[in-house]
């Protein structure tokens, strides 16, 4: 089994290989290829890499390149990591929407359009090379905004999957309050990626004794505190949401602390520096504690069972990134949604989920409304589509506001967007 990860030069991708060694007999690699243009960082995390399989007694080989044919050709699945413009362009995002006070963070409102226009079109080019070369891969991709990046190779005809990390961690943290083993937790977890709420937190199977009452009520403080909401409306909510949702539920506390504090790329950079002298060191041969205040959290757990069950056939249920086909009733079968669904060798069958409370689906149905511009905006560029984008987005909503983000967009990521 071949696996190729582009973007592979990444500080993350330690997290994923030391994955990929203790859940080997899940997902039996025999190459591994680490793909990036940036040479100087991926020989550091390839060594590294290499270092990790070793010392985990792992007989794969891993091999690095900046040539994506190469580098992908013949592959079973390929794991898309990118980030395009680096964390420059990440702290760009995070700070000029705060001039017109909307949040700036790298996936919700302007900063997230603009992360989606620099990423779409590389990805697309991307994954019609992996196509030539790899026509049998799957592409799991890991790039945010995964929900519009996951639709824009969808609706090109690629067999892809989006995954993100908030449901395995979630996953996790709930198993560990119930003092139970992940895999006896099944989320009913429902919305658009980093649109989520669990509204249920079974034990034993889908259909399992729900959990998440006794949750609330036990460990009510902490989940609350994690999700830096106060309690009474997490209790008040019944759900837990995702970490996201705080830029809905306080989006004008959230600005405030935003204009305070050091964007979160500009702590993102310094910790990537500090990581790469780290990697550098020929005597570290495991993922340094440092990593997980990177991010990330369970990546490589999702990753790995992700692919072996698209690789293996396994028929297992993960929470997913895929096409609606019904499953909510208000949004168009094209929709990227995310919930757990049956992952086989054939792709992803979304299990069925009950009718959402207008609370959420009102608030899904208006930021797939925004995706929808969104990816217009990226896949055919344009200033007016960029301001309807905007205009269309719960956060921004304000036509003032909207034409005001569409210039500092612009002006400061022209130099990814062919059209300006």
């Amino acid at each position: 089994m071949k696996l190729a990860v582009v973007g592979g030069g990444s500080t993350y991708t330690p997290e994923l290989i030391d994955g990929f060694a203790r859940l080997r007999d899940t997902l039996p690699i025999e190459e591994l290829v680490l793909v990036d243009p940036a040479a100087d960082r991926l020989e550091l995390v390839g060594g590294l890499a290499r270092r990790i399989f070793a010392k985990q007694g792992h007989p794969g080989t891993i091999a690095t390149t900046a040539d994506l044919e190469s580098g992908v050709a013949g592959a079973d699945a390929v794991l898309l990591q990118l980030r395009i413009g680096g964390q420059a362009a990440r702290n760009q995002d995070e700070t000029w929407p705060l001039e017109c006070g909307c949040v700036g963070q790298e996936t919700t409102g302007a900063g997230g359009l603009a992360k989606a226009l620099r990423t779409v079109p590389v990805v697309l080019d991307i994954a019609e090379r992996v196509r030539r070369v790899a026509p049998q891969a799957w592409i799991i991709d890991f790039t945010n905004p995964v929900g519009i990046v996951t639709r824009a190779l969808l609706q090109a005809g690629h067999k892809a999957v989006g995954l993100c990390n908030v449901a395995i961690g979630f996953q996790r943290k709930f198993a560990r309050l119930l003092d139970v083993s992940p895999e006896q937790v099944h989320l009913d977890h429902v919305g658009l990626n980093h649109l989520t709420w669990e509204r249920g937190v079974r034990l034993g199977g889908p259909q399992g004794e729900d959990m998440l009452p006794k949750l609330l009520a036990e460990h009510g403080d902490t989940i609350a505190a994690d999700l830096h909401l106060p309690r009474e409306i997490v209790d008040r909510l019944g759900v837990v949401p995702s970490y996201y949702l705080r830029y809905y539920y306080a989006h004008d506390e959230v600005v405030r602390e935003l204009r305070t504090a050091p964007s979160r790329a500009s702590q993102v950079a310094a910790m990537e520096k500090q990581l790469l002298e780290m990697y550098g060191d020929p005597a570290l041969d495991e993922k340094p504690e440092l990593l997980a205040k990177r991010g990330g959290a369970f990546y490589s757990e999702a990753a790995v069972a992700l692919a072996s069950s698209l690789l293996r056939n396994t028929g297992d249920v993960q929470v997913v990134n895929t096409y609606n086909n019904g499953t909510l009733p208000f949004l168009a079968d094209d929709a990227v949604i995310e919930v757990p669904a049956v992952v086989d060798g054939t792709g992803t069958k979304p299990l069925p989920v009950a009718p959402l409370d207008p609370l959420y689906a009102g608030l899904i149905a208006n930021v797939t409304a925004y995706e929808d511009l969104a990816l217009e905006a990226a896949l055919r560029g344009g200033r007016d589509r960029v301001f309807k984008a905007l205009l269309s987005h719960p956060l921004i909503g304000q036509y003032e506001y909207a034409e005001a983000l569409t210039d500092s967009l612009v002006a400061h990521n022209r130099e990814h967007l062919a059209w300006a």
